[in-house]
């Protein structure tokens, strides 16, 4: 159990699950946190990593680093984001064990499950088809770096459990066009085209596909909710077991930017996986439900939107796409 002064590394500080959890962290009061940046300590160099290790001592660990972006950056770059997030996984949870930290936590990604398995998404339905091929590379890291986590549990007792969030928007997001997710994509694509007056939106694919969406901040209250009260080598879903077609995201999104134009879908781009909604269960099950809703989350992020990037949207650009 993590004590007020425990050891704590968050990998991964700057990116925006990360960030959420220092903020969640330090809100519960644990002050001794281990943040390096990347140019402080690379996660995919094995000596840096090492070295961290061994002179830090941390004594746990929440493995928020990775790189990350949408449809156009995963088809893009697929070695970079097999390799990089090998790297990381590989280095981060091996030299954990050995240094001996108490407990690791694994962040996933919900889109490790396969394109074509049954809604909502249970956790047992890993490794039970094809995955999405516009984001291969990157689930086949994510299964990985769960299944080290339960292979060092297995045959060390490492005690490393693996969450698996959903869509994840809100302060701190990447909202780059080239390579930022899907809703805070959205979110300057329509403000760019609000402030300009511009009389439409046109957005990649039909519009029909399904998704869900999960404030950060209550993506940080269930990991430090799981840290404390889960310890079982079964990955855990972590969602709202709600989910929204794209067409009334963008809508939504809309109404709280004040665009008054119309939105336009280009069905020659690929829609990715048709639907993915989580099975929340076996979470709600242990006690912990989400608490921030689609409409006040997005509400939330846009006002962040407005303060930080708006007057000089470079600003939220990642300084590379490794978080």
């Amino acid at each position: 159990m993590l004590a007020p002064n425990s050891r704590i590394f968050v990998a991964g500080h700057r990116g925006l699950a990360g960030s959420a959890i220092v903020r969640r962290l330090s809100a519960a009061g644990f002050k001794n946190l281990l943040l390096r940046t990347r140019s402080e300590l690379d996660l995919t160099c094995r000596a840096e990593v090492e070295r961290f290790f061994e002179q830090e001592r941390p004594e746990y660990v929440f493995l928020a680093a990775a790189k990350v972006g949408g449809i156009l950056a995963n088809s893009t770059y697929p070695v970079e984001f097999l390799r990089d997030n090998l790297a990381i996984e590989l280095n981060v949870i091996d030299c954990a064990y050995r240094s001996g930290v108490k407990k690791l936590q694994f962040l996933g990604s919900s889109c490790i499950y396969p394109k074509l398995a049954p809604q909502p998404l249970k956790e047992d339905y890993l490794l039970s088809g094809p995955l999405e091929p516009t984001n291969e590379f990157y689930a086949i890291a994510k299964i990985a770096g769960i299944k080290l986590c339960q292979a060092y549990r297995a045959q060390y007792g490492f005690h490393a459990i693996s969450l698996m969030p959903t869509n994840l928007y809100g302060p701190g997001d990447n909202f780059d066009l080239a390579n930022s997710h899907v809703l805070p994509a959205l979110m300057r694509k329509i403000h760019e085209a609000h402030v300009r007056g511009d009389s439409k939106v046109v957005i990649w694919g039909t519009g029909k596909p399904r998704r869900e969406f999960l404030h950060v901040d209550d993506l940080a209250d269930a990991a430090l909710f799981l840290m404390q009260h889960y310890d079982e080598p079964e990955i855990v879903n972590v969602g709202t077991g709600e989910d929204i077609a794209i067409a009334d995201l963008a809508a939504m999104l809309g109404r709280v930017i004040g665009f008054q134009g119309k939105f336009v879908y280009d069905s020659s781009k690929p829609d990715g996986t048709p639907r993915k909604l989580l099975d929340v269960s076996r979470l709600e099950a242990l006690g912990w439900k989400h608490g921030i809703s689609l409409q006040h989350g997005i509400e939330d992020t846009y006002r962040w939107f407005l303060d930080y990037c708006a007057p000089s949207e470079s600003a939220c650009l990642p300084e590379r796409a490794l978080t």
